[in-house]
């Protein structure tokens, strides 16, 4: 495999993502705080549309950590894997506990094809990490269509039923930290974090180094008998 240089530019470490207004469960970002309720929360958290309790994200996926993450993933430049873990270590605040880590599983054509699942690499780091067992709690069972260009419900449906629990006694009762790279959607994590929880995991929390949505802007609510469904978020 060849060699691809790195740039002293592209060797610098990427800025961790901020917002001054985000949703206390997902941490979607927005520009001002009418999306979110009395208690913080996005409407998608509120009308449980979420499979997961929380989400934590290292920074947005964009310039330099998009750059990374495409590096590591797709060219196979394995040393980059040392700083990615890094930063996805440093996304988990330092009072969370967990009982168990468990990596979104790529389906086996797509595993075959790249050579490798980037999210069991680093969910792998992270539990050595932490000290928190890897379970592979999670098989998929179907390979699905591209996430890229669908909308949020085509998305939804594309990985509907996608994956199963290897063990209904792997995650039972346990607080789990679900590991992926990129949280796009969340619709992916989503699915996986259902089932965990059809399983009996008390709690599931996603984690990824980076997100790709950006800060969204919400028009004010015009009046406390609005529905919570009147906000509109991204997924």
């Amino acid at each position: 495999m060849a060699r691809i240089p790195l740039c002293a530019e592209c060797l610098l470490p990427p800025e961790p993502l901020h917002a001054d207004y985000a949703c206390v469960s997902c941490r979607t970002p927005f520009v001002n705080r009418f999306p979110l309720d009395d208690q913080g929360r996005c409407s998608l958290c509120r009308n449980g549309l979420r499979g997961f309790d929380a989400v934590y994200c290292f920074g947005s996926y964009e310039g330099l950590l998009r750059e990374w993450i495409h590096l590591y993933k797709y060219s196979r430049i394995k040393p980059l894997a040392r700083p990615l873990e890094r930063l996805l270590a440093a996304a988990v605040p330092g009072e969370e506990k967990f009982d168990a880590i468990v990596p979104v599983p790529l389906h086996w054509l797509r595993r075959w094809h790249r050579g490798f699942n980037q999210s069991e690499i680093l969910a792998r780091s992270l539990g050595r990490q932490m000290g928190v067992p890897l379970v592979f709690a999670l098989r998929r069972t179907r390979s699905t269509q591209a996430q890229a260009g669908l909308s949020n419900t085509a998305r939804r449906q594309n990985v509907a039923q996608a994956f199963r629990s290897r063990s209904r006694h792997s995650v039972a009762g346990k607080r789990v930290l679900l590991v992926d790279d990129v949280m796009t959607t969340g619709s992916t994590a989503a699915a996986c974090a259902r089932t965990l929880k059809q399983a009996g995991a008390a709690r599931v929390t996603l984690v990824t180094v980076a997100r790709v949505d950006r800060p969204l802007a919400a028009a004010p609510r015009m009046s406390s008998q609005s529905s919570a469904g009147d906000v509109s978020d991204a997924e």
